[in-house]
C-alpha cells in the first residue's frame, strides 16, 4: 500500500503530511533545502582616498569604501565564515575605452592585495567589467557607429582579469556579456601561468530593471542607450540561457550564473539541469533594495522574507548566492540575530 486513500474512503487519514511540521525540530529533520553562511558572496564597492566610508543611499546597509575601511570588513566576512567576497570598484578618473580598470593601483587591485594579506584564505573574487571606468557608461569600447564594439572589448577585458590576477585575485568574474569574452580571458590567464585563477562567468545576464540602485552605486549607468544589445532580453527564456551556459563553458568558465536571480528562477533550474559546472545566482540590488524598502514601512518581515528569497534561489538549484543580505542571513543562520 503506498498510503494514498480513494475519494470516498471513510476511513481515517493515514497519511498526515502536518505531523512533519508539527515542531522545528521536526522541519529542520525533514528539510530539502538548508542554508548555510558559506553559500554567500558579500559584494564590496571599493573607491580611492582613506578614511571613506560613505552609506549608499540606493542600497541602505551597504558603503563605498576607500581600502582602509574595506579591510575591517574582511575581518567580519571572514568571522561570518562566508563563502567570499566580490569587488567592484569606482576610480578617480573615467575615459573612452576604461583604462582604469586594468591599473594596477586601482581601488580593486588595491583592495585584493590588502584582503589576501590580512586574510589568506578568504575567497576573492572581483568583476570584470568597463562600465564603471568609461566615460559612456557602457561594458565595452564604442564603435563608430555608437554601438559597443565587441571584439575590440575582448582585449581590454583580458588586461582587466589580468591585473586582478596579479593583485592576487582568486577567481575573476566577467559581467560585461561580450561574446567570446571568458575564451579571451582564459588565454590571457593561462599565458601568464595563472592557471589556477578561476572564472566565474556570468553567463545568463539579462537586461533588467532590477540593476537600478547598482547603478547608482557603481556611476555606471550608460550616458546614452541602453544595454539590451548585448545584455539578454527577459523575453528570451531559457533556450538562449542555455546557449550561453553552453558556451562560456566550452571556453573554458569554471562556474556560471545567473542575473537576476528571483525573477529568473527558472532559469536557474534550467542551468542546474543542462550544466555539471557550479552554478551561482546574484540577488541583484533591486530585490535587495525592495525588501528593505518594504521592511523598512512595516509592510513585512525583513528576516522571514530575505531568509524565504534565498531559500528559494537555492531550491531552484544556485550552489552559491551573490547577495547584500550575505552578512546579515549568516548572522540570522548562525543567531537569529
Amino acid at each position: 500500500m503506498d498510503g494514498r486513500l480513494e475519494p470516498d474512503c471513510p476511513a481515517p487519514l493515514r497519511r498526515r503530511m502536518r505531523r512533519l511540521r508539527r515542531t522545528g525540530a521536526m522541519r529542520a529533520l525533514v528539510a530539502e533545502v538548508r542554508l548555510d553562511p558559506g553559500d554567500f558572496v558579500n559584494p564590496f564597492f571599493v573607491v580611492p582616498g582613506r578614511k571613506i566610508r560613505r552609506e549608499i543611499e540606493a542600497l541602505p546597509g551597504n558603503h563605498h569604501l576607500s581600502v582602509d575601511e574595506f579591510l575591517r570588513e574582511v575581518d567580519d566576512v571572514a568571522a561570518a565564515g562566508l563563502g567570499g567576497l566580490i569587488l567592484f570598484g569606482l576610480p578617480e578618473r573615467k575615459d573612452a575605452e576604461g583604462s582604469s580598470a586594468w591599473d594596477p593601483d586601482g581601488p580593486v587591485q588595491r583592495a585584493v592585495r590588502a584582503a589576501k594579506e590580512r586574510c589568506p584564505d578568504l575567497l576573492v573574487l572581483t568583476d570584470v567589467c568597463l562600465c564603471q571606468y568609461t566615460e559612456h557608461g557602457h561594458c565595452g569600447l564604442l564603435a563608430p557607429d555608437g554601438g559597443v564594439d565587441n571584439d575590440a572589448t575582448l582585449d581590454r577585458l583580458a588586461r582587466v582579469a589580468l591585473s586582478h590576477a596579479r593583485a592576487g585575485a582568486d577567481v575573476v568574474a566577467p559581467s560585461d556579456m561580450m561574446d567570446g569574452r571568458v575564451g579571451a580571458i582564459r588565454q590571457a590567464l593561462d599565458a601568464e601561468g595563472f592557471t589556477g585563477v578561476a572564472i566565474l562567468a556570468y553567463s545568463a545576464k539579462y537586461a533588467s530593471g532590477f540593476y537600478g540602485p547598482f547603478r547608482a552605486a557603481a556611476g555606471s549607468a550608460p550616458a546614452h542607450g541602453d544595454r539590451r544589445g548585448y545584455q539578454m532580453d527577459p523575453a528570451a527564456g531559457v533556450r538562449q540561457a542555455l546557449a550561453e551556459v553552453a558556451l562560456d563553458a566550452a571556453e573554458g568558465a569554471d562556474m556560471v550564473m545567473v542575473k537576476p536571480a528571483l525573477p529568473y528562477l527558472d532559469v536557474i533550474r534550467a542551468v542546474r539541469e543542462a550544466c555539471c559546472l557550479p552554478v551561482g545566482a546574484y540577488q541583484v540590488s533591486g530585490e535587495y533594495a525592495m525588501l528593505r524598502a518594504a521592511a523598512d514601512r512595516g509592510w513585512l518581515d525583513e528576516r522571514t522574507a530575505a531568509l524565504e528569497t534565498l531559500t528559494a534561489i537555492r531550491r531552484a538549484g544556485a550552489d552559491f548566492i551573490l547577495s547584500y543580505y550575505a552578512r546579515r542571513a549568516a548572522g540570522w543562520l548562525r543567531d537569529g540575530t
